[in-house]
């Protein structure tokens, strides 16, 4: 019999998640005792609000909540979900069109699952999150990278879109704002491609969970709103991660058309069954209650996201746009590139992430974890004395490229 391998192909083609890697290093580092800077994951560095904290707790005494739940999620918590949606993105929808997930990377994958036959294309406007891609190949797909630079501010245009269109093209992504780059697209723009991808006849597949993080006055516009010409062919994604910093507690949803909510549903129904009914108790609390705790975060977001953007500007051969949404500043090093630093002379961006690190303790995630190379993203979502003790280092380090 011929040798077979021991992993599928399928399997095997999958790249680890270059963002949780990076973490997953600074952390180690971190347990050794080394006095690791962690630019890696976007991750609040706030703790959960205490009264989501005490929703848990009070779940987990009731006897109900230790058995089996609807695998699409609790329906108080999806009836929670679609008024949440109607509040912040003015997009109506009922109950049944909500899946509540583990964490908004399951509602990513199954919608590409639900929605893709093998060689439908995904048109992916980067640079883009490390985990899109993957998820689109695994569930047969296609992505085809869309790529809008610096000088455009991250922000792909629709003669590009219509540039990249094919007669396999099936889905859009769009997310704004953006990880990594952080840009957030206008009104105007939202508008404008949400009206061409119905003009195509193409499923949108939106991410929203930087929904409530923009700054410098820049609204949050919901494709799913700014372009009704999309009817029904719209999934929106989101969760409770970041808006609540809660990260560990793993609840993000996908809201869509019956018909697709219940194939997803078919699905999970196999795959994890219900999302834990603690982690759905404290999103209830989470998604039914004020703003507060996101706008106090903001504040703070805010003040570092001025004050990392100017110090990366002040290295020479890094230029930074400012972004406006999430919690990420992403910088073009390319004219750091083949310079020579620290005794040696990086050409990609993830030989320079490389040496920083082992240079300088300090972890950044390269740009070939979101498209091209030549780009490094730090998150600001980390205390202000550690965000300005990294930054420093990295201002000397760099700074002695020659």
């Amino acid at each position: 019999m011929p040798a077979t391998a021991r992993i599928s192909q399928r399997i095997a083609a999958i790249a680890e998640s270059a963002t949780l890697a990076v973490d997953a290093k600074a952390k180690a580092l971190k347990a050794a005792g080394r006095p690791v800077i962690g630019f890696g994951a976007g991750e609040p560095d706030f703790p959960t609000p205490d009264y989501i904290v005490e929703a848990a707790i009070a779940a987990a005494r009731q006897p109900k909540f230790h058995r089996y739940s609807p695998a699409s999620g609790l329906p108080e918590l999806k009836q929670a979900i679609a008024e949440k949606t109607k509040r912040d993105s003015g997009y109506e929808v009922e109950p049944a069109q909500v899946l509540v997930t583990n964490g908004g990377k399951q509602a990513v994958y199954e919608s590409f699952a639900t929605l893709l036959d093998p060689g439908d294309e995904v048109l992916v406007p980067t640079p883009y999150w490390t985990t899109y891609p993957e998820a689109i190949r695994l569930a047969g797909g296609v992505p085809v990278e869309v790529f809008a630079g610096p000088e455009q501010g991250y922000l792909v245009t629709v003669d590009q879109l219509e540039a990249a269109l094919t007669e396999r093209t099936k889905i859009l992504l769009f997310v704004s704002p953006s990880n990594p780059t952080g840009a957030v697209y206008s009104p105007e723009q939202v508008a404008e491609i949400g009206k061409w991808a119905a003009s195509k006849d193409l499923w949108v597949v939106t991410d929203e969970i930087y929904e409530h993080l923009t700054y410098d006055g820049m609204p949050f516009t919901s494709i799913a709103t700014a372009a009704p010409e999309l009817g029904d062919k719209v999934v929106i994604l989101n969760g409770v991660a970041k808006t609540y910093a809660m990260t560990g507690w793993r609840v993000g949803w996908m809201i869509g058309p019956k018909d697709v909510i219940k194939a997803a549903t078919n699905m999970q129904s196999h795959a994890t069954s219900n999302v834990a009914n603690v982690s759905q108790m404290a999103a209830l609390a989470a998604v039914s209650g004020p703003l507060t705790a996101v706008d106090e975060m903001k504040v703070a977001f805010d003040r570092r996201r001025k004050a990392m953007v100017t110090a990366l500007n002040e290295i020479e051969g890094v230029e930074c746009p400012t972004p406006k949404g999430a919690f990420y500043a992403y910088a073009d090093v390319r004219g750091l590139l083949g310079k020579e630093i620290g005794g040696v002379r990086p050409a990609t961006s993830a030989e320079l992430a490389s040496l920083i690190l082992d240079k300088v303790e300090v972890a950044v995630v390269p740009g070939e974890a979101f498209g091209p190379s030549g780009y490094v993203r730090l998150s600001y979502a980390l205390g202000d004395e550690d965000l300005a003790t990294g930054v420093g280092r990295l201002q000397e380090f760099l700074g002695t490229a020659k």
